[in-house]
C-alpha cells in the first residue's frame, strides 16, 4: 500500500487540493504499477507562521509581498 505524504503552506482551495491528490495517485499508478485502490494521499497543511525557508519565516514574507 503506498502512501505519500505531502507537506505544503495552508491556503490552496479544495479543487487544487482534490486535483493534487487525483495526479499524484495517477503517478503512483503509472510509475510503479500500484492499484489505484491502494494507494493513500496525506496532505498536511501548515500555516505560514510555522514554515521557515532561509532562516525566514513565510509569515513575514507573506505579509511584505501582500504590502508591496
Amino acid at each position: 500500500m503506498p502512501l505519500i505524504q505531502v507537506t505544503l503552506l495552508e491556503g490552496r482551495s479544495a479543487d487544487m487540493k482534490a486535483a493534487l491528490i487525483f495526479r499524484l495517485t495517477e503517478a503512483a499508478v503509472d510509475a510503479i504499477g500500484a492499484p489505484r485502490e491502494s494507494i493513500r494521499v496525506i496532505l498536511q497543511e501548515v500555516p505560514p507562521a510555522h514554515w521557515g525557508v532561509g532562516g525566514v519565516c513565510k509569515a513575514s514574507t507573506t505579509k511584505e509581498a501582500k504590502n508591496a
